[in-house]
């Protein structure tokens, strides 16, 4: 006599013979089976989003979905970080822009370039951010699986990204995923315990872009391997056998309606996308900012002369500071004229020239006595703060002109700039000292000896910023030094004044276009405190010295030119302000074509 199958309530209710009698039967039906092919085929890595928010159902079901990964020994080790905070999203795309350039500098010159050309805006312009994080602080010998494969709790956390990724194309989401992160410094944005990591940063929101094959296949940085050149058989031929929390920022780079909406313009031209370049992405940088665009701008010229000259820096006497500065107030210095040229009005600013002031120059000289970087600091806290209040308020009036373009004159300060390069980035003086103007390999010795004696100051006595560290097995480098000390232990008043301007413009919305070493060391003073200023910045040129590749990495930032200036005074940054203006101009008079 046969009996009826027992049939389970909880489990698999089909018998072995069910099983046997179709092996198939557990398929999808043909149609379900086809679109989620067709999901997996239309996937895409999405650089370009919409500002319109994410319906909070839409992402719980995106989210749902990379909660039903597998994950090795039923681990679930994935935790989903949904990031909002704006602040938290400027500091991120500037981390990103940073590493984006510093890797481009060790690869062959084309592949630089193509990377340099994938946008990385989506950390700011996407309405989400979520940050799939790996907790591994679990013992791998008491999760199932990991005592012989450790990483499988990594392995499950991709597993939820792709998920995540498959659920976001399905709803119609874009996502893109960014790892052009140092992993400590993302997980201590985050605030992340000890032992739980994060796997990049996903862009999610609606798409501004549909494309048709991926992104790097597109621009030709890889292709699409067949399948026959990745299916192996049996074995592999040929082998055997065959930080501290950040700073509370006070700042807002653009929100995302902001940064989308110049670059819906650009698509209206009548041209192939993003066909000026680097230029391309300076002018969405100053529309987001000023939807009106500019119709000129500022030149802030600041000047001042350095105790750290006697020491045989420089190639020229010190009376050439003055010189160029009076120059500059009666129009005629090369700065002045390069301003002139691009359309731009001049602000002299003396911040220290000689013995006595500067007749018709904007007085913002220290009062109290200076230091040579070596054995006393350069500037008293009271100083710094005085002058970068005067600086504040001179870019607060110079934003209302349109473009501010930063410049500064001062015998020996390429000296000045290097230490503070060194003594922000953590590097050895060999690192950053360059021939500044005119000068020749003895100079550079004594130049590249102050700036490690500096150093050696600062390692003995300087409070290093928490949680910085020096890059590994650099000798003479130190740790990263806090903003605000690093001015008044090895900076100059001329730095204070225009970092105060670089903060000023940034409150007020302007943009600011930086000129040499100085000024983009200026800069990043700043962006080390208000991460949001990045977003307010423009790279006029790459210079000569040593440090400011390095300084423009810091800043993430890629100069507009490149021409192997010597000359300071801004007349970089004017020669790019005047290609920027041209670029709105060619922005706003070019042909449209029909939606």
């Amino acid at each position: 006599m046969l009996w009826p199958r027992p049939v389970p309530l909880i489990g698999d209710p089909t018998s072995s013979a069910d099983r046997a009698s179709d092996p198939a039967a557990w398929a999808f039906p043909p149609q379900a089976r086809q679109a989620a092919y067709d999901v997996m085929a239309a996937r895409r890595d999405i650089r370009r989003f919409r500002p319109d928010p994410v319906p909070e159902e839409v992402l719980r079901r995106v989210l749902q979905a990379g909660h039903t990964a597998p994950s090795v020994g039923h681990s679930q080790p994935w935790r989903f970080l949904v990031v909002r905070d704006p602040a938290l999203r400027d500091r991120a795309a500037w981390m990103a822009e940073r590493h984006k350039i510093s890797q481009a500098e060790g690869l062959e010159p084309e592949a630089a370039r193509r990377l340099l050309d994938l946008k990385l805006d989506g950390v700011r312009e996407a309405p989400l951010g979520v940050v799939v994080c790996c907790d591994r602080r679990a013992p791998a010998a008491g999760v199932l699986g990991r005592a012989t494969f450790p990483d499988a709790d990594v392995w499950s956390c991709v597993a939820a990204v792709q998920n995540i990724w498959l659920a976001a194309r399905a709803e119609g989401l874009g996502l893109g995923w960014v790892t052009l992160f140092d992993p400590a410094e993302l997980a201590e944005l985050l605030a992340l315990p000890e032992g739980v990591v994060t796997l990049g940063w996903l862009c999610l929101g609606w798409p501004d872009e549909r494309p048709p094959a991926p992104g790097l296949e597109r621009r030709g940085w890889s292709r699409r391997m067949p399948l026959e050149e990745v299916v192996l058989t049996d074995r592999w031929p040929g082998g055997p056998g065959t930080a501290p929390p950040p700073p509370v920022s006070h700042l807002r780079a653009p929100d995302q309606a902001a940064v989308v909406a110049p670059r819906d313009r650009a698509d209206r031209l009548l041209t192939v996308p993003e066909s000026l370049g680097v230029l391309d992405r300076a002018l969405d940088r100053i529309l987001a900012l000023r939807p009106e665009g500019v119709s000129g701008g500022r030149l802030v010229l600041v000047g001042a002369d350095h105790p750290v000259a006697a020491a045989g820096v420089s190639a020229f006497p010190g009376r050439v500071t003055a010189d160029v500065l009076g120059a500059a107030v009666a129009g005629t210095a090369m700065g002045v004229v390069a301003a002139r040229a691009a359309g731009l009005r001049a602000v002299v600013v003396d911040a220290g020239v000689g013995d006595g002031p500067v007749p018709g120059a904007v007085p913002a000289r220290p009062r109290d006595a200076r230091g040579d970087l070596v054995e006393r600091d350069a500037l008293t806290a009271r100083d710094r703060d005085a002058l970068e209040e005067v600086g504040r308020t001179l870019g607060r009036q110079a934003a209302a002109d349109g473009l501010v373009v930063l410049g500064e004159v001062g015998v020996g300060n390429t000296t000045v700039a290097a230490a503070l390069a060194a003594a922000l980035l953590g590097l050895p003086a060999g690192d950053v000292v360059g021939l500044g103007s005119g000068a020749d390999t003895a100079m550079v010795e004594r130049k590249r000896a102050v700036v490690a004696a500096a150093l050696e100051r600062l390692r003995a006595g300087a409070a290093a910023e928490p949680g910085a560290a020096a890059e590994p097995g650099r000798a003479g480098a130190v740790p990263p030094v806090d903003p605000g000390a690093a001015l008044c232990r090895v900076g100059g008043p001329e730095f204070a004044v225009l970092a105060g301007v670089v903060r000023g413009a940034a409150e007020e919305g302007g943009v600011v276009v930086l000129d040499g070493l100085a000024t983009a060391v200026a800069a990043l003073l700043v962006v080390r405190r208000e991460p949001a200023v990045a977003a307010h910045l423009v790279a006029g040129q790459r210079s000569r010295e040593a440090a400011h590749p390095r300084v423009l990495t810091a800043l993430g930032l890629e100069p507009l030119l490149d021409l192997r200036l010597r000359a300071g005074e801004g007349v970089g940054g004017c020669l790019a302000a005047g290609l920027l203006r041209d670029g709105l101009r060619i922005r706003a008079e070019a042909a449209r074509v029909t939606d």
